[in-house]
């Protein structure tokens, strides 16, 4: 069983959350909000407990389910404390007013931009950007599981990942070093694009990225 932080108390929290404590993991929820975080730590019941923005972290294994840019807030801010550390970045820095373009350069990732600010001693990986937060928490869409695509560049940190993602009845696929989070942050850009386009008017911010056999 691991111990779990998760930094942010929103839906892809408790998504997230959901599925680690269904793989009997604990789990430690920081939130800026306390109240919020409070009413996810008792809906999340046993196994979850809560501490504020900056509290200590718990376990090697850190989520950051929070926006781009307040990830690389949180880790300029806890520093020294994430080495030796598995940090997972979920972000997808989507210009949310046009849903149209990434807000990072080209030829690089949101991923790979904590990782600079994480330094060397602190292993990033990307998972779970894919993935969005109502059929995360449920585990699956249309009855297959979820696929939860992982890049990263230290192998031991993403047996780490891929260990927790199958526990909770997710299917993890290795898909490289951490400079393919290039192409998963592309691919949720076209996904999300489509969420919001009203000619697609069965999307409701529930479906899911899935290879089939």
């Amino acid at each position: 069983m691991e111990q779990i932080t998760i930094i942010g108390n929103g839906h892809m929290a408790r998504s997230i959350a959901v599925r680690m404590i269904k793989g009997r993991h604990s789990v430690l929820i920081l939130g800026r909000n306390e109240g919020k975080t409070r009413d996810l730590v008792e809906f999340l019941g046993a196994g979850a407990h809560g501490g504020s923005e900056g509290s200590s972290l718990e376990g090697d294994l850190v989520f950051l389910a929070v926006p781009f840019e307040e990830g690389k807030k949180a880790v300029s801010a806890y520093g020294d404390a994430l080495a030796g550390k598995v940090v997972v970045d979920i972000s997808n820095p989507v210009d949310l007013a046009s849903f149209d373009r990434l807000l990072v350069p080209e030829g690089t990732s949101a991923a790979e931009s904590i990782a600079l600010l994480a330094g060397p001693t602190t292993s990033v990986v990307k998972a779970f950007n894919t993935c969005l937060a109502k059929p995360l928490e449920a585990g699956s869409v249309a009855g297959l599981p979820l696929d939860v695509f992982i890049a990263g560049d230290s192998e031991n940190a993403k047996a780490k990942v891929s260990a927790v993602v199958a526990n909770s009845g997710l299917r993890p696929i290795d898909v490289g070093p951490l400079r393919r989070a290039r192409q998963l942050e592309a691919m949720m850009l076209l996904v999300m694009g489509l969420q919001v386009n009203p000619e697609h008017e069965n999307f409701n911010w529930d479906t899911s990225l899935k290879i089939l056999p």
